[in-house]
């Protein structure tokens, strides 16, 4: 949370709306899970007249990268007061109805976490069996070297990490494809 631009006014007004706003009710429904939560248009309109009475507004922007969508939330206060939050997911899919199913998502939770209140996480499951991103691998070039030397090379190169940095590499796309290679430059050597 950014509060470099929060002042005092800000903060007695946010103190002030929490006392007064209530949590969300649970008013939409789950179809996959039969189970009950508080949507977007539930916490907004929970929220927004008990900021409002007290000078306080909520703005949402929204940004993506690929699969990966950023939520940023601006309370603001009459006076010029503010405070920022940030808050990213990945999107299972590049389709539009993923990735705005995920920036509701996070809109939904952003405001409440920022206005204090509480809301049911159930039509969360879907987003809890998101496999999470596989994080990119970096192999050194002595690796690249050694692929290009054959597979003996490569083996030995490989045999001299760490276990820890082997299980993680052995797992990458990148590992696969230096194997291949290696393989094909045995080949190469074997037939001359």
């Amino acid at each position: 949370m950014n509060l470099e631009h929060a002042t005092p006014e800000l903060f007695a007004a946010i103190a002030s709306a929490q006392a007064e706003v209530e949590n969300a009710t649970k008013s939409a429904t789950n179809p996959h899970f039969k189970s009950r939560y508080a949507d977007l248009a539930e916490v907004l309109n929970t929220v927004r007249p008990v900021f409002a009475r007290h000078g306080l507004a909520i703005i949402q922007a929204v940004g993506s990268s690929g699969q990966e969508v950023t939520v940023t939330t601006t309370i603001g206060h009459k006076t010029g007061g503010f405070v920022t939050s940030s808050l990213t997911a990945l999107a299972p899919t590049l389709k539009v109805q993923d990735l705005g199913s995920v920036t509701t998502y996070l809109r939904r939770y952003s405001v409440a976490a920022m206005a204090g209140i509480s809301q049911e996480d159930d039509d969360g499951n879907a987003a809890s069996q998101l496999k999470p991103a596989t994080p990119a691998v970096i192999i050194p070039v002595a690796a690249h070297d050694a692929a290009a030397a054959g597979t003996d090379a490569l083996k030995a190169w490989f045999q001299s990490l760490p276990k820890a940095e082997r299980e993680t590499i052995s797992k990458s796309k990148e590992w696969t494809a230096l194997k291949a290679q290696a393989q094909q430059v045995a080949g190469a050597v074997g037939q001359a």
